[in-house]
């Protein structure tokens, strides 16, 4: 495991990682996530292995700290994440990014565009005001002092077993404010950015999770929109075959 300091005020971002060639790959997990959880069994496959992977955890997430005082907004942990690659020695890294962490990688790509050479978005968050149905509608239908003070509880009986077992071990105000900064968006928007984005980009939908908004327009920008079939938002779960080839580039 490794570490560096993200607030100016001893607070430290962690990750792991596995050596290998160049250009690194960084897992960036989702909101009320952990990136080894859900990407370590993805960069484990054979047709991946060989590349230098980095998984690391957003402040607030599994084994990064938890300010009381961070923002959390997506570019504050568009900033941590910077933070990373620069301990680390990366530039222009491939970012496989889940949910709100492919939010946070358009932020981090428009404010250090040296960072990022390649994205692969997993249903990544492109608008402000998500749907009811979104995740972090759940946690920002709450006020930040209510949600930490037992509401919490009641959205990890909602969310189910497989996302409520690494919500659970996210900080309740971190990850509040970090849904209400993921409901809020960027400026410029996420979907903005990732238009005008100059490098490779892929962006992944399930097919369980119906057609993706603006999907002619994206392509018409040069993303290449992929419909992964039988599965629905966690993509490296329901299919990973087919998220294996988007990250190596074969699909």
């Amino acid at each position: 495991m490794r570490q560096a300091e993200f607030d100016g005020k001893g607070s430290c971002v962690r990750w792991t990682e596995t050596p290998g060639e160049e250009p690194a790959r960084v897992y960036v997990h989702g909101l009320g996530s952990i990136s080894t959880v859900y990407h370590a069994h993805i960069a484990a496959r054979p047709e991946l292995t060989g590349r230098r992977s980095l998984f690391v955890d957003l402040p607030g997430h599994g084994v990064s700290d938890r300010p009381d005082h961070f923002g959390y907004t997506l570019e504050d942990h568009a900033d941590a994440l910077a933070v990373v690659l620069d301990a680390a020695c990366v530039t222009g890294a491939e970012l496989i990014a889940h949910s709100m962490g492919g939010s946070v990688a358009l932020v981090l790509a428009h404010r250090r565009p040296e960072l990022v050479s390649r994205l692969v978005l997993t249903e990544a968050n492109l608008d402000a005001s998500p749907p009811a149905t979104a995740g972090s509608t759940w946690i920002d239908a709450y006020a930040e002092d209510d949600f930490a003070a037992g509401a919490h509880t009641r959205v990890l009986e909602k969310v189910g077993p497989l996302w409520a077992a690494t919500m659970r071990l996210a900080d309740p105000r971190a990850l509040h404010r970090s849904a209400a900064g993921l409901r809020r968006g960027s400026a410029p928007m996420m979907r903005a950015i990732l238009e005008a984005l100059p490098v490779d980009r892929v962006y992944l939908q399930g097919e369980l999770s119906g057609e993706l908004d603006g999907r002619e327009a994206l392509e018409a920008a040069g993303v290449r929109v992929v419909t992964v079939p039988g599965a629905g938002h966690n993509v490296m779960f329901d299919n990973p075959d087919a998220f294996v080839a988007a990250v190596a580039g074969t699909q």
